[in-house]
């Protein structure tokens, strides 16, 4: 789903428990009142500003409460884990925004709790690829391989000799980015669909996981 300015996100977010809104990292958004969990001295955002915020949660509120999260990526995954409850089911007046510039980075966890926005600019959505053209590719033909295809596609993409690990996790990405890109410019839901497969088959190899397994079994359906 499109949205024209930063100013409505408020009036979007106020519709929904939790939304993800994606817009560049140089364009502000502000929410009047809202509480903000940003990294502070970390990289990530840290389990005790959650709990703060949580804490805060608590109260019954009278109007609408606003938790913006940004960049909604440095949430980690024991961050994340903490926030599931709350971030499915926020409560009456409660309404988590997530921003961020890349959703690919977003956890799965996150991502299948939240409806997802993207700030209608010729930049996010007309952006170049960096990956090279065998690259994108692989990451085209694993988008749309059936089940039968995807043990050649694998053995394909792990020919390669230097850096094998590496290679995958960039084909992964680049078809992830472009499952993103598919889904904004047509609407049709089969892209996204296919989104939280390609996440968990990044987040296994990028933790070692054998490369030939995740890309057959976490990309079949």
């Amino acid at each position: 789903m499109f949205f024209d300015s930063v100013g409505e996100i408020p009036q979007i977010a106020a519709r929904v428990g939790t939304a993800i809104f994606v817009v560049p990292d140089e364009m502000p958004v502000e929410i009047k009142n809202a509480l903000v969990l940003a990294p502070e001295d970390k990289a990530t955002i840290t389990i005790e500003q959650v709990r703060e915020i949580l804490a805060r949660m608590a109260v019954k509120q009278t109007e609408d409460q606003f938790i913006l999260v940004r960049p909604a990526e440095a949430l980690s995954e024991e961050v994340a884990n903490a926030m599931l409850k709350n971030l499915e089911e926020p409560g009456d007046r409660v309404h988590f925004v997530l921003v961020t510039s890349a959703p690919s980075f977003l956890l799965q966890t996150i991502l299948s709790r939240a409806a997802i926005y993207m700030l209608r600019t010729p930049s996010m959505i007309d952006s170049k690829l960096l990956a090279d053209e065998k690259v994108k590719d692989l990451a085209k033909r694993l988008m749309v391989a059936r089940a039968s295809d995807l043990p050649t596609l694998a053995e394909e993409i792990v020919k390669k000799k230097d850096g094998v690990r590496s290679y995958a996790l960039t084909v992964v990405g680049t078809a992830i980015e472009m499952l993103y890109k598919s889904y904004f410019i047509t609407g049709k839901d089969a892209f996204i669909k296919k989104i939280p497969g390609f996440l968990k088959c990044y987040e296994s190899i990028e933790k070692n996981g054998h490369i030939k397994l995740h890309l057959v079994a976490d990309l079949i359906g």
